[in-house]
C-alpha cells in the first residue's frame, strides 16, 4: 500500500509541475526537463509513469473531465449554473485543471483527443437541459445543442478574459453577469426569480478536492 500511495504521489507531483510549465509556456514551449526540476523526481520517476510529454497532456486533458462534478440540485437550471461556479472555483485554484483549459484553447502540435473536453462539457450540460426541458424549466422549442454551445462559449470567453485581465480573480463575477444575461432567452416564465446566479459559498477552509 505504502509503495502504491508513494506511485500516486509521484503521478501527481509529476502532473502538478507539468500544468506549472504548460501554463506558463503552453504545450509546444514546455519540456520535460523544466517538468523535472520542478517536481523534484528522476528521470525514471517520470518515465515511469508517462512515457513522453503527449502522454502527460493526454492525463492534463482527462482532469478537465474529473472536474465536471455534476452538483444535486432539485431544479436542474441551478444545477447548471452551480456546475459553472464549481468549475471556476477550481479554475482559481488547481493548476492542473487551469493546464488542461489552456490545452484545450491553444493551438499546438499536440494532437487532440477525439473527445475533447468542449464536448464532454457540452455533452454534460446538454443533458441537464434535456432534464430541464422535461421539468418545464425552459423555454419550448429551444435547440438543445445550439444552447449548451452557447452556454460553453460564453463560459469558456469569461474565463479567457477573467484570466487576462485579474488571473481569474474575478471570474465569479463574470459568471454571474454572463447569467444574469443568458437566463432571459433560456428559462421558463417565473423561473428568473427562483434561481441564484451567484457562487455558493466557498467549502470551509477555502479549498478544493485535488484530481
Amino acid at each position: 500500500m505504502a509503495k502504491q500511495e508513494r506511485g500516486t504521489r509521484s503521478r501527481r507531483a509529476i502532473l502538478e509541475a507539468a500544468a506549472e510549465v504548460f501554463d506558463l509556456h503552453g504545450y509546444d514551449g514546455a519540456s520535460t526537463n523544466e517538468i523535472l526540476a520542478r517536481s523534484g523526481l528522476t528521470r525514471g520517476a517520470l518515465y515511469h509513469h508517462f512515457p513522453s510529454k503527449e502522454s502527460i497532456a493526454m492525463a492534463l486533458f482527462e482532469a478537465h473531465g474529473e472536474a465536471l462534478v455534476v452538483p444535486d440540485q432539485p431544479i436542474r437550471i441551478q444545477t447548471i449554473i452551480d456546475l459553472t461556479f464549481a468549475f471556476a472555483r477550481q479554475l482559481q485554484r488547481d493548476p492542473v485543471l487551469r493546464a488542461s483549459v489552456r490545452l484545450a484553447v491553444e493551438k499546438t502540435s499536440f494532437p487532440r483527443p477525439v473527445h475533447t473536453p468542449y464536448e464532454q462539457s457540452s455533452a454534460t450540460i446538454r443533458e441537464l437541459l434535456e432534464q430541464a426541458g422535461k421539468h418545464g424549466e425552459i423555454l419550448p422549442g429551444l435547440d438543445l445543442n445550439e444552447v449548451s454551445a452557447v452556454i460553453v462559449g460564453a463560459f469558456t470567453g469569461m474565463q479567457v478574459m477573467s484570466e487576462v485581465y485579474t488571473d481569474r480573480e474575478d471570474l465569479p463575477e463574470r459568471v454571474t453577469a454572463m447569467w444574469r444575461l443568458l437566463l432571459p432567452g433560456l428559462v421558463a416564465p417565473g423561473m428568473i426569480g427562483h434561481l441564484r446566479v451567484t457562487p455558493l459559498p466557498a467549502p470551509e477552509g477555502g479549498a478544493t478536492s485535488a484530481q
